[in-house]
This record gives C-alpha cells, structure tokens and sequence, in this order.
C-alpha cells in the first residue's frame, strides 16, 4: 500500500501579520486524508497560521509546500492557482447575498475556468447532494439555516476536488447539534481523501470526535495530547 501524499510540509517557517512575528519555527506535515484540529488561545496565530496557506500572508522566512505550491517562492500570479487546490470554509459563511446558491456556486466555477454549462450544473449538483442540499439551488442564503449556510459553503469548498479543506471555525456561529452535523461531514470528506486543517474552540464537539491535534502557543506549533486537557486553559 502506497504512503499517503504529503499536502503540507512546512520547515523552521516564521509567520508574521506585517512585521509582527506571530509564529516561529513552525514544522508541521499533514498527508491527503488526515484530519486535523488546529487549537489556541484567541490571537495565538491559528488564522495566521491558515492565511500563509492559502497565501494571504506571505511567507518570508522558512520553508512551506502547500498543495505542491513552494509558499516561500510564490508568485502573486500563482496565487489562484494554489487556491484552486483548496478550499477555504469561513465561520461567517461569505456566501453572497443576492443571488441563489447555484449562482454562488456557478460564480466560484467559472471564476476557476470552467466555461461549459452542462458540466458546471452536474458539478453543482454533485456537490450540493454530497453535503445533502440536493433541493436547495434555487434558494437564497437568508432562506436557509446557519447549518444549511455551512454546508452550502462546504460544497463550494468542494468545487474544484480540492486536495486540502482549510476551516477556520467553522462551527463557531452554530448550536450543538449543527455543529455536530457538519464536523461529521468534515470528517467523511477527509476519509475520501481530502486533508482538512481545522481551527476550532469548540472544544465540546471536538471532543466527541477524536483525531490528530496541533495547537498554536506561546509562538510554537506543537502536537498535543487530547482536547480535553486544553479546555480549560484555551478556551
């Protein structure tokens, strides 16, 4: 059996917010179908940490591959062509309001290429019936619910079969039960092969579903035992 490929490998990489060292000496590897919590206090550098993967914050110090993408040498022309390897799943949803759900969606395609109208509409149906939307297209984002938006933002995440799924608290505007629901989607996408990085304080739902945990601290990023322990102190 073939070891799983590696989606982020990053190396002594320092992440800063303009001239402010946010994160240093980050190390961190993450293969196709892992599962990752990422946790820390507020301001601790979790988003940080995401946006120079996505590159939002460039990487000036250190070594990162990304999707295969060499974060340290990027250009701002390969930019969107990292992010079509990714999807980026946001606490606030940023669908946009004034159009359906397909036209969101149809709106990410045909910014990443995708011109044949047939194949966008089977790629939108496909997704929307992964996250069990499969009926709701024709709507619009105020006629869902929090959940609904979640899971609507998920199947856009899953656009373009992305080999990496960043979220950065996804379940964070949601009740319990919600929250459940789309951690236990999160979870059977990584199991088809997605990697997915999740940054969370929701450290009750995520202690009901056990995985891999890294948490940023004290500037590090280190491995950590389970949730539980860090509940008190992080939260």
């Amino acid at each position: 059996m073939s070891e799983a490929k590696t989606v982020i490998h990053i190396e002594h990489a320092e992440i800063r917010q303009q001239e402010n060292v946010i994160l240093k000496d980050v190390n961190l590897e993450i293969k196709a179908g892992e599962f990752v919590y990422l946790i820390g206090k507020t301001g601790s550098g979790k988003s940080s940490l995401l946006k120079t993967l996505y590159a939002d914050l460039p990487l000036k110090k250190g070594k990162a591959m990304c999707c295969g993408y060499d974060l340290s040498t990027l250009r701002r022309g390969q930019i969107p062509f990292l992010r079509r390897e990714l999807g980026i799943v946001f606490q606030d949803f940023e669908l946009l309001t004034d159009r359906t759900i397909y036209n969101n969606l149809e709106f990410v395609l045909r910014a990443t290429g995708w011109s044949d109208a047939k194949a966008i509409q089977a790629r939108m149906d496909s997704v929307l019936d992964l996250v069990g939307l499969e009926s709701k297209g024709h709507k619009m984002p105020h006629e869902l619910s929090g959940g609904e938006q979640q899971r609507v933002v998920i199947a856009r995440a899953l656009l373009n079969t992305p080999q990496l799924i960043l979220a950065d608290e996804p379940t964070g505007n949601l009740d319990p039960k919600t929250s459940h629901e789309i951690l236990n989607l999160l979870l059977a996408i990584s199991r088809s092969g997605t990697a997915i990085l999740m940054a969370s304080h929701d450290y009750n739902t995520m202690s009901k579903f056990s995985s891999r945990v890294i948490i940023c601290d004290g500037q590090e990023v280190r491995e950590t035992g389970n949730i539980q322990e860090f509940e008190s102190v992080y939260a």
